[in-house]
């Protein structure tokens, strides 16, 4: 689907509001022997779990681990989440409407929403749909009215769409004239004022004003005896009608000076003292488009700033933020009346309504919560909203429900997440090591690769050789969560896996989408929403917007679902996207795990930042380059891996070395990179995290990546110096190293095959298959179908040889 029809289904369903629940994610209930190995465990249901992104994990039933928090300890400030502002094209309808609301309050006529069909007009659909017919003036026949009725799910009778036209043209065809018009009026209120100020009577290209002294201002004997002063200018401005009194002998005195437009000028800017009342600064044409301030300055004259007239004095309209003067009838549109409320010309309300939207977050709450006292909060928001107790309200209503006033502009509702907890501030929900009042069955459940402290460093684990802790990804977050909380669309730090645990409590609920889906998704939301991202390209990385899942599924996007319950697990495959909400008061923790089939997507998830100048939480190549150098503790799985991103890395920084070479780049020096903090060792333009090697500019200072070296800065080459933290032949030993290793291992498997063939010789038989267990042992042989029938082999062989030995003994 192209995205125009993805935008236009998108309006559609937002329109008749409908939820259509995706299918379920995957479920698996390991056996206890299945459940005793977490990384190998997921490695085996991944070729299932992986196609829908997500899958639900429920341990077996004896496996239950105390909660080890104290929760009247335990306090959090949680963010605040207005439901709607959340869906991405609710906030798109919302920020349209309050440029409509601040177009009309800006000129004086604060504006009513109609009301249709018992609901407010959706103001932005119907804008959206009559730009689809090709304007308002297209739209002409009752036709296309029914069209954009049916559009908008409205009724399609002639009442209906007269009430549709009727308010398009009072409401929205002025704010359509005036953003068309907009440049032009600009352009002409410019062209002309600079006209008007710099005009000189003599020498155009003398812009000096001439040396007249006050007495020849006041004593000036022009012919102005036939012009008629104006007694009275009538204006808008903060809602009154402002009337100017002057009396006969001040006319007298200034319509002299009125009649010259230089003199004029003299009495405010010129040499000499000043009329009370004016200041330098505020009056130097110099430094401000702005006009004197008219009840200030009784010699200036209204002049209407695009027709430059003063005529027509009753319908001259003063701009209360700019104080600039226009004609009601030069406006576009124009005015067929005087404002009754305050009124601002066409250049303060360009800057009021295009102002750049802020960037969307999430404000934090003024109050901090124990766990008892959200809870208590949370369980009345719940059963106050239903009208029930919260636990007896179905998951479906619930989710239903949540998606309805997700898509709706009119609802407020406005909820509480305890989200992002760090469990190094606050404690985990799992016991640990350092927790008190540990009881005897704990200590199976400190100790357990489910736990979620551990989870991460497990044997077989890559990211167990990243010294820092990574709050978060290595280091489990905790999520206190309430009815209507949600997480919004995304994916993992560098495409990793996660995994969370839904300790008690209400469930939560998910939504997935596969890896291989990812691309779609975001194209999907893209062309839905196309204004939010113009104005914010990185907002899938913001979590911060939602989108309804029947919209997606509309636009060839795969999701699935699934209701995570107290005590089970939820895993996310990489890059996989998710989102959901909470179905009420529930706890919550989740952390990032990285298996060795990891490696290879985490390396492309690097290209895709340096693509979006997106930061690295970590560099992959200082990653690599450490599981290299400590190869004895890789199992043979991480060593093919870590072999194949290591020949990658190599032969790519052979390959840009030489090229910054060929450039005339000599000046060379080794830097302990991972001794540098993260943002001293920035590409300044992809914004990657160095680590094998950068450029620096002794002049400017600035740091660049190989592919980048040239483009940071204009310096010559001479002024720049490769740092480098392996030079090409350290690098090459550290592949010789991997190989070495990687040999090993197929050469253990070749031998362990030849031993287990029906052919293989009996002498010795005994002694080879317990050489070849010790070098599985050594070597870290992943438990594999291979290892099991060595054992299997040797345990029959022994038992087949010790009667022998005993009737030996025995003679």
């Amino acid at each position: 689907m192209d995205s125009k029809n993805i935008q236009k289904n998108a309006m559609q369903k937002s329109a008749e509001f409908t939820f259509t629940p995706p299918p379920e994610a995957p479920v698996f209930e390991p056996t206890l022997e299945d459940f005793a190995d977490p990384l190998g465990y997921i490695a085996k249901i991944r070729p299932v779990a992986e196609i829908t992104g997500i899958c639900k994990i429920k341990p077996p039933a004896r496996w239950q681990p105390p909660f080890s928090l104290d929760v009247d300890k335990l306090k959090f400030v949680p963010r605040i989440q207005k439901v709607n502002e959340l869906e991405a094209i609710t906030r798109l309808k919302l920020l349209f409407l309050e440029k409509i609301l601040k177009f009309w309050e800006l000129q004086g006529s604060p504006l009513k929403i109609p009301m249709i069909e018992n609901k407010t007009l959706d103001l932005y659909c119907l804008k959206f749909w009559v730009d689809e017919e090709g304007g308002f003036e297209n739209c002409n026949t009752p036709k296309k009215w029914r069209k954009i009725a049916n559009s908008m799910g409205y009724s399609q009778n002639a009442n209906t769409m007269n009430f549709l036209k009727i308010n398009y043209e009072k409401i929205l065809l002025p704010y359509d004239i005036f953003e068309k018009s907009k440049a032009d009026i600009l352009k002409t209120v410019k062209k002309t004022e600079t006209k008007s100020e710099i005009k000189d009577d003599g020498d155009a290209s003398n812009h000096s004003f001439k040396e007249i002294s006050i007495q020849n201002i006041t004593g000036y004997k022009g012919d102005c005896k036939n012009m008629i002063p104006h007694t009275s200018i009538k204006k808008t401005k903060t809602g009154s009608d402002i009337k100017t009194e002057v009396d006969s002998k001040s006319i007298l005195e200034t319509e002299e000076a009125k009649c010259n437009r230089e003199l004029r000028r003299l009495a405010c800017y010129g040499p000499g003292p000043k009329m009370p009342g004016l200041n330098d600064e505020e009056f130097d044409i110099t430094k401000s488009r702005k006009r004197p301030r008219y009840d200030l300055d009784p010699l200036a004259i209204y002049v209407c700033a695009i027709c430059q007239k003063d005529h027509t004095d009753n319908l001259l309209l003063i701009c209360n933020g700019c104080s600039d003067t226009y004609h009601t009838f030069c406006l576009k549109p124009p005015l067929n009346t005087v404002p009754d409320g305050d009124w601002r010309c066409p250049c303060c309300i360009a800057e009021e309504v295009h102002k750049p939207a802020e960037a969307f977050g999430f404000a934090q709450a003024e109050r901090e919560y124990t766990l008892q006292q959200f809870g208590e909060m949370a369980d009345k928001f719940k059963s106050d909203y239903f009208g029930m107790s919260g636990h007896l309200v179905p998951t479906s209503v619930a989710e239903k429900e949540f998606w309805r006033i997700i898509s709706s502009v009119e609802e407020d509702v406005t909820v509480e997440y305890g989200a992002d907890l760090h469990s190094m501030d606050h404690g985990s929900g799992f016991p640990t090591k350092s927790s008190l009042n540990l009881y005897p069955g704990d200590q199976e459940y400190v100790d357990s690769g489910w736990n979620l402290n551990n989870l991460p460093v497990l044997e077989g684990s890559v990211l167990r050789f990243i010294n820092a802790d990574i709050s978060g990804m290595t280091v489990p977050w905790m999520y206190v969560g309430m009815c209507f909380s949600a997480f919004c669309w995304h994916n993992e730090d560098h495409w990793s896996y996660s995994i969370n645990y839904l300790h008690w409590g209400e469930a939560k609920t998910w939504y997935g989408v596969p890896g291989s889906g990812a691309e779609l998704l975001e194209t999907a939301m893209k062309a839905a929403a196309p204004e939010l991202f113009k104005s914010q390209p990185d907002l899938l990385h913001q979590l911060v917007t939602i989108m309804n899942p029947n919209i997606l599924m509309a636009a060839g996007v795969p999701i699935y679902r699934t209701d995570q319950q107290a005590g089970e697990f939820v895993v996310t495959f990489p890059r996989a996207y998710h989102a959901g909400f909470n179905q009420g008061y529930n706890f919550a923790e989740a952390v990032n795990f990285a298996p060795p089939d990891w490696l290879k997507i985490g390396r492309e998830c690097i290209i895709h930042y340096k693509n979006l100048k997106r930061f690295c939480v970590f560099s992959h190549d200082e990653l690599i380059c450490k599981m290299a150098l400590e190869g004895d503790r890789l199992d043979l799985e991480t060593a093919l891996e870590t072999q194949k991103e290591l020949v990658r890395a190599t032969e790519e920084e052979g390959r840009l070395r030489a090229k910054i070479a060929s450039k005339g780049l000599k000046s060379v020096r080794r830097t302990a990179f991972e001794l540098l903090g993260d943002d001293e060792r920035l590409c300044e333009i992809c914004k990657t995290t160095c680590f094998l090697s950068s450029v620096l500019c002794t002049d400017c200072k600035h740091m660049a990546c190989l592919q980048h070296a040239t483009d940071a800065c204009q310096c010559p080459l001479n002024k720049k110096t490769l740092n480098y933290r392996y030079d090409m032949d350290e690098l090459h030993i550290m592949l010789q190293t991997l190989d070495f290793r990687v040999n090993s291992f197929d050469k253990w498997m070749s031998e362990t095959k030849k031993m287990l063939l029906p052919t293989a010789p009996d002498i010795g038989r005994v002694q080879k298959l317990k050489v070849l267990l010790d070098e599985a042992d050594e070597l870290k042989i992943p438990k594999c179908t291979l290892l099991t029938q060595l054992k299997n082999e040797y345990t029959a062989a022994t038992e087949n040889v010790e009667p022998i030995i005993i009737e030996l003994d025995d003679d």
